[in-house]
C-alpha cells in the first residue's frame, strides 16, 4: 500500500457520501486477510496518484465498517463502487487488470467539468451569455475533447465570431449528443452569412420574408425570428432547401428547451411542421 497518502476511510458520511457531492469518490471495499484485495489496492492507488482531480480513492476495510459493508450489499471483496452526489453510480467486483480498471473508469466517471457545465447552462438560460463564455473558455482550454463544452462555446459566439463557432464544433458527429447544437452552430453562422449578403438565397415567394426573419435573427429578436420562420415553414416548406424548419431548430438549440420563447413558439412549429 502507498503509505505516503491515506487512503482509509474513517467517517464514511464525511469522506465519501459528502466528498463525492464535491468530486467523485472510488470506495475500494477490502480486508486484510483477502488475497485479491492487495493485488487490486495498489492498482487502484497508482491510478489515484495518476489521475489526480478527476477522482478520489477511498479504501474501506469491511472488518471495521461491517454495518457500511452490508448496507451495501458487499458479499464478495474486492468490491469497488463510484460514488457520485452522495451516491452509487458504477460498480465492480474482482482484482481486474490495471488497463481494464481504466477503461472501466474511462466509461464510469462522469464529464470531467459536468457541475460546471450545468452552471454554464443555468447561466446562458438566464442571458447572462458573457458569464457563460467565460466559463466555457476556461474547460475548453483545459480539455478541447470536450464537444459539449466546444459546442456550448460556439453557440455564444455564433453571432460575434462565426468562424471561431464553426471551427469549435467542426469534428462533431451529427448523431453525438451535440450533434443538434453543433448543427445549430452551422445554420446560424451561414444565416448571418446571408445577412452580410455573403451567400445568396434562392428566388421564390417567402425570399423577402425570410430575409426579414434572418435580419431579426441578427439583431437577436429570436422571438419574431421564429414567428416569421415558422410561417414560411408552414406556407413554403421547401424554401431554401427547408430552410424555415432548420432555422426553428437551430434557434431552439439555442435558446435550450425551457426558455419562454422555445415554450412559447414550440407548439406553433409543431403544428407548422405537420400542417
Amino acid at each position: 500500500m502507498n503509505t505516503s497518502v491515506n487512503f482509509e476511510v474513517e467517517n464514511f458520511e464525511q469522506d465519501v457520501i459528502e466528498r463525492s457531492r464535491v468530486t467523485p469518490v472510488l470506495v475500494d471495499f477490502w480486508a486484510e486477510w483477502c488475497g485479491p484485495c492487495k493485488i487490486l489496492g495498489p492498482v487502484l492507488e497508482r491510478l489515484a496518484a495518476r489521475q489526480t482531480g478527476r477522482w478520489e480513492l477511498r479504501k474501506l476495510d469491511t472488518e471495521r465498517f461491517p454495518e457500511v459493508a452490508a448496507s451495501y450489499g458487499i458479499r464478495s471483496i474486492p468490491n469497488v463502487k463510484l460514488f457520485v452526489d452522495g451516491k452509487v453510480t458504477q460498480e465492480f467486483v474482482g482484482a481486474l487488470p490495471e488497463a481494464s480498471v481504466e477503461a472501466w473508469l474511462a466509461k464510469a466517471l462522469p464529464p470531467q467539468h459536468q457541475k460546471l457545465l450545468e452552471n454554464v447552462e443555468a447561466l446562458m438560460h438566464e442571458g447572462r451569455t458573457d458569464e457563460a463564455r467565460e466559463f466555457l473558455e476556461r474547460i475548453v482550454s483545459e480539455d478541447a475533447s470536450d464537444e459539449h463544452a466546444r459546442a456550448l462555446l460556439g453557440l455564444t459566439l455564433s453571432w460575434s465570431h462565426p468562424d471561431r463557432a464553426a471551427a469549435l464544433v467542426d469534428g462533431i458527429h451529427e448523431a453525438s449528443p451535440d450533434g443538434m447544437m453543433a448543427r445549430a452552430v452551422k445554420t446560424i453562422g451561414r444565416l448571418l452569412a446571408i445577412h452580410r449578403n455573403e451567400v445568396v438565397l434562392p428566388e421564390g415567394e417567402p425570399k423577402e420574408m425570410y430575409r426579414l426573419a434572418i435580419d431579426e435573427l441578427a439583431r437577436g429578436e429570436l422571438d419574431r425570428a421564429l414567428e416569421l420562420f415558422i410561417t414560411i415553414l408552414r406556407d413554403h416548406r421547401t424554401y431554401d432547401d427547408d430552410g424555415g424548419r432548420i432555422a426553428c431548430l437551430a434557434i431552439f438549440a439555442y435558446l435550450g428547451e425551457d426558455h419562454p420563447v422555445t415554450r412559447k413558439r414550440r407548439r406553433e412549429f409543431s403544428n407548422a411542421l405537420y400542417a
